[in-house]
């Protein structure tokens, strides 16, 4: 066998963008990268569970959230699933796998998201799965990521609209497919002997919409986490009508405000209210609604509108100048709540790529 080298690149996404809850995606300029080699065996090689090796730097290095397991790590299980998917029980020997994460954990910018689209490639491609199109790759994340916004974006890039069929109980229930929701707890991606169901075909379906090439997203991340399932809870069962036609209104004018040369600050700004999730979810976010509804066009040269990225507690401003005073203000509001934030100013992403070295 050859030996192999290859470099997948996959974006963070934020998803929502005010109230497009759980429908809309954008692909940001941070990237997972995993460094992959498989080298031909030798009477020397070193034997690995799997035949795998990974190695880490990145966010959460040297925390129990990043295992090093195959058999644990969401990228690796993930891959496992894409190939068992395919009759090939375990990676190629002598496959190592270096993570090079910048993605901050749990603050809404499509860590998890990321994860899963990476380690279907990486499946693909240790695989030799040619076959799989990127629509079809789309089916295997979302058996595995229910939430097609973020895992949207980072397969495909850009601004995008997704749906998801419902999937049968059938679909779900088979404990070899991995959650990534779930997670650290290794659920899923059980190794029973069984071949896993392949996913639906057609599960998912995305579309991209424009975006104005002046529009940057400042993205001010607090330094702690807020789990994509606790920000769940919070949400209610059932919503007033009034407030899902409120958002029903904004969402049919976001993706074409976004789109917009030269963009129309008051357009995008009320088009990015929300009515669905962000007022349940202050109560995780301390300072959320006061950042939300003090930081204006009006009050805030360059400033077109701010929304939670994701769940949160990440805030999302999309702004075309007056990068770091609009940074600066929001960061001084989380301060009056002695949360320490970072920040930085991303674009608009393509989706996910593979470079070949070898």
């Amino acid at each position: 066998m050859a030996a192999q080298s290859f470099v997948i690149k996959t974006p963070c996404s934020s998803a929502n963008i005010g109230p497009g809850f759980d429908v809309i995606g954008l692909a940001l300029s941070m990237y997972l990268e995993l460094h992959v080699t498989v080298d031909p065996p030798t009477s020397s090689s070193q034997t690995c569970p799997l035949n795998c090796r990974i190695t880490y730097e990145g966010e959460g290095e040297g925390t129990d959230e990043i295992s090093l397991d195959p058999e644990v790590n969401l990228i690796t299980r993930v891959a496992l699933y894409v190939l068992r998917c395919h009759d090939q029980r375990a990676f190629p020997k002598n496959t190592h796998v270096h993570i090079k994460n910048p993605i901050p954990l749990g603050r809404g910018l499509g860590s998890s998201g990321a994860a899963v689209v990476a380690g279907v490639m990486l499946g693909k491609e240790v695989g030799s799965l040619d076959h799989l199109t990127g629509e079809r790759l789309f089916d295997f994340c979302l058996m595995i990521e229910r939430h097609p916004d973020n895992v949207g974006a980072a397969l495909f890039g850009g601004f995008v609209g997704t749906y998801l069929k419902p999937l049968t109980p059938e679909d779900t229930a088979r404990v070899e497919i991995p959650l990534s929701e779930v997670l650290p707890a290794p659920q899923g991606g059980i190794d029973t002997g069984d071949r896993p169901p392949e996913p639906p075909v057609g599960i998912g379906h995305h579309i991209k919409f424009p975006w104005a090439q002046e529009i940057k997203a400042v993205a001010i991340i607090p330094e702690f986490e807020v789990p994509t399932a606790k920000a769940r809870q919070v949400l209610p069962a059932e919503y007033p009508r009034n407030d899902v036609t409120f958002n029903l209104q904004r969402i049919a004018l976001l993706p074409v405000a976004l789109g917009q040369s030269p963009p129309d600050p008051e357009l995008i700004y009320l088009a990015m209210q929300d009515k669905l999730h962000q007022p349940y979810r202050q109560t995780l976010i301390p300072g959320l609604t006061e950042i939300v509804e003090s930081m204006t066009p009006t009050t805030q040269p360059g400033l077109l509108g701010v929304c939670l990225s994701g769940a949160g507690p990440t805030i999302l401003a999309l702004a075309t100048s007056n990068f770091e005073e609009i940074a600066t203000k929001i960061i001084k509001k989380f301060e009056k709540n002695k949360i320490v934030c970072n920040w930085k100013v991303l674009e608009p992403a393509d989706g996910t790529t593979v470079v070949r070295t070898k």
